[in-house]
């Protein structure tokens, strides 16, 4: 494997902190995607910008563009443009190696670390002098971060790939998510009656105190080895000296076996409406299936691929199982195999968020190394798409 050479990892790194310094929360990428599309067509790329903004919830689509191979086969590589909301400006400064935010907030290396990475080996193999073995196919999305809904709304129709790889969990550079949980998000909204808590306290029904009895009586955090569930808000309530009318609570549920997943939640559910009926509140009740869950075969060409990659690059391959979802959770369910790989980051969506100069470009060398090992990879393994 021809490894990166010096060039290309000062370029890497320049690519990263110019990335990071664009602001891109869910829904507002387009600054981003502007600029990732813009160099694109600067390596000599075709860039294609999808419609899937309004349903996304995003001022932007997702960008395709396409690498082709000498034969017909090709891999895709996805990462996602946008991030939690930041709470500081991204002011990218190395401390001890490492990438960090010089303020008190996220770097933005979830998910701009893969997204340098994947601009630097599309200009690499598009200035080549010869063809990669593999075509590859360059998939950035939008609103990943609040469901996934860039890559829900993204046409896999169109991949020519036989199977496509994310470069998004936090965990050291080796690890391969090989399941990924369903993830289903519940609102409660309890209505009751307001009333003055000094006077006619009696007259009043709490929707706070019915929420907080339902939850008082739920099982949260982790419930097995496979499974979880959070209430992670509450608001309600308009001042101190009247009976709450209204009571709105968000929780989730997520767990790998679809059937423990749908126990849980109709728990929770039963627990408010006990709760509301005790308290003489009426109570709504939604829903949401956010993105369903994975598991990847021991067999399958993708994780063979990402193996043998891994190990050329000297890192030692770990299957794990993971909480979080990613946008291979929607490639999967959308019927096009994909496989979520560490990028070495680390304390994604906390203030202290960092990454690694050695990982930002061992991240590199192992996307180098994917399209190396799919150019080996025996095309009957699985029919391309």
């Amino acid at each position: 494997m021809r490894r990166a050479g010096e060039a290309e990892r000062e370029r890497l790194h320049e690519t990263f902190v110019s990335l990071c310094r664009i602001e891109s929360p869910s829904g507002h990428e387009r600054p981003c995607t502007d600029r990732v599309a813009d160099e694109l067509r600067r390596i000599g790329l075709e860039v294609d910008e999808d419609d899937a903004g309004p349903s996304a919830g995003a001022d932007a689509g997702n960008l395709y563009a396409r690498v082709a191979g000498r034969g017909a086969e090709s891999i895709m590589l996805c990462a996602h443009l946008d991030t939690v909301p930041p709470t500081a400006p991204i002011e990218p400064v190395l401390i001890d190696g490492g990438w960090e935010n010089a303020r008190d907030g996220i770097l933005g290396a979830d998910n701009k670390a893969a997204a340098a990475v994947m601009l630097e080996l599309a200009r690499r193999l598009a200035r080549a002098p010869d063809p990669p073995a593999v075509g590859v196919e360059f998939v950035f999305t939008v609103s990943e971060e609040n469901g996934l809904h860039g890559a829900k709304a993204f046409d896999v129709g169109r991949l020519r790939s036989r199977f496509g790889f994310v470069f998004d969990h936090a965990t050291p550079i080796g690890e391969i998510v090989i399941a990924s949980p369903t993830y289903q998000r519940i609102v409660a909204e309890l209505h009751g009656r307001a009333a003055h808590a000094g006077i006619r306290p009696e007259d009043g029904r709490n929707a706070i105190a019915a929420a907080a009895r339902a939850i008082a009586t739920m099982e949260l955090g982790r419930l097995d080895s496979e499974t979880t569930a959070n209430i992670g808000t509450i608001a309600g309530g308009t001042a101190t000296n009247v009976v709450p009318e209204r009571c709105r609570v968000e929780g989730e549920v997520r767990g790998l076996a679809e059937q423990r997943v749908e126990e849980v939640l109709t728990d929770m559910v039963d627990r408010f409406q006990d709760a509301a009926d005790a308290a003489e509140c009426d109570l709504d009740i939604t829903v949401e299936r956010m993105f369903t869950g994975y598991r990847i075969k021991p067999r399958a060409p993708q994780l063979a691929v990402a193996e043998r990659a891994l190990r050329a690059c000297g890192y030692e391959p770990l299957a794990i199982v993971t909480g979080g979802g990613s946008d291979a959770n929607a490639f999967e369910t959308a019927g096009f195999p994909c496989l979520n790989l560490a990028n070495g980051t680390e304390r994604n969506h906390q203030p202290d968020e960092r990454v690694s100069v050695d990982a930002l470009e061992g991240m590199l060398e192992v996307a180098i190394a994917l399209v190396e090992e799919a150019g080996s990879e025996p095309s009957g393994a699985q029919e391309p798409r």
